[in-house]
């Protein structure tokens, strides 16, 4: 692949690897910010913003489904993946391999995963857990209320969808609907190559493969 900048780079990468969305509700409606990019796969979209795009996360914070306390202002220098999730969504069920894989694959390299499980119920969503084996925590957010903070220009409006904000804790990318290996795999891959506040990507560019 040619070399490109910002999110093209990112998202035209992802594409190529065939990744393919699907989306329990909610819908692509293929209007992000002005100056970014949003690339429609199947029926979702991926949408990765420039660093000079990008603006500061919301401040995500609760209780999770074992009874403890995340937040995401604790996890700043680390890029953090928030997953939103239902036990009873069927592409849920079938991105919970690929979330595993990619979580214990970046362990260790500045990496934070978090779900947000959604319009659910303390049972199923712990059996879920137990059946997918996550090991990363879920907050817990029955009426959305958590899932709405991202309203704006990359609002994960579909159950799955999946956030990702950068070590400076700025929103930088969504995939909405069901995410593979490759495409979580790819936008991980480019964050951790950035100097932190720039966004620029080291000189060892991992899209050009």
């Amino acid at each position: 692949m040619a070399a490109a900048t910002g999110g093209t780079r990112w998202a035209v990468a992802a594409i190529a690897t065939g990744a393919l969305l699907a989306g329990c509700a909610g819908t692509a409606d293929g209007s992000p910010g002005p100056a970014s990019r949003s690339y429609e796969a199947a029926d979702g979209s991926i949408t990765v913003l420039s660093a000079a795009e990008r603006n500061p996360a919301p401040d995500v914070a609760g209780t999770t489904l074992d009874g403890g306390r995340w937040s995401l202002a604790e996890h700043r220098g680390q890029v953090v993946v928030l997953n939103v999730w239902a036990s009873w969504c069927a592409p849920c069920r079938a991105e919970a391999p690929a979330l595993k894989s990619v979580s214990e694959e970046f362990a260790g390299q500045g990496v934070a995963f978090v779900g947000l499980n959604t319009r659910d119920s303390d049972v199923p969503a712990l059996a879920f857990e137990r059946r997918y084996a996550i090991s990363y925590p879920s907050l817990v957010d029955r009426d959305g209320r958590l899932q709405l903070l991202f309203a704006g220009d990359l609002n994960p409006n579909a159950i799955p969808s999946t956030v990702v904000v950068d070590r400076d804790g700025r929103v930088a990318a969504r995939i909405l609907g069901r995410a593979s290996e490759a495409t979580l795999r790819s936008v991980l891959t480019a964050l951790l190559g950035e100097d932190r506040a720039s966004g620029s990507a080291d000189s060892t560019d991992a899209m050009d493969d």
